[in-house]
């Protein structure tokens, strides 16, 4: 089933922000946008004109997002996606593509 990458408003809800200070493409909608980058990157083959997330990749940008976002103050939050089980359980059965070693 599809469903919608998180929006900016919507990850500003979970951070509780209230101001537009930090909108721009430097500061939240940048951490947004590395979010579903680091998402396609690890399903792997993605195509934008015909994949669409699901409601497990969305949830899997937007804890990556608000992880990405809270980094600096919260030093203990892994960001490295491969270190986070909650990440890993939400890619499940998506990926089409696995590093070789």
């Amino acid at each position: 089933m599809a469903a919608a990458w998180p929006t900016l408003a919507a990850l500003k809800q979970v951070l509780d922000v209230t101001s537009d200070d930090w909108d721009g493409d430097q500061h939240l909608e940048g951490v947004r946008q590395a979010a579903i980058e680091q998402v396609k990157l690890d399903v792997g083959d993605w195509d934008d004109a015909s994949d669409a997330p699901d409601y497990s990749l969305a949830r899997a940008a937007m804890l990556l997002a608000v992880r990405i976002a809270k980094a600096p103050a919260e030093a203990n939050i892994p960001i490295e996606a491969a270190a986070d089980p909650a990440y890993q359980r939400l890619l499940k059965g998506h990926r089409r593509r696995f590093a070789i070693a």
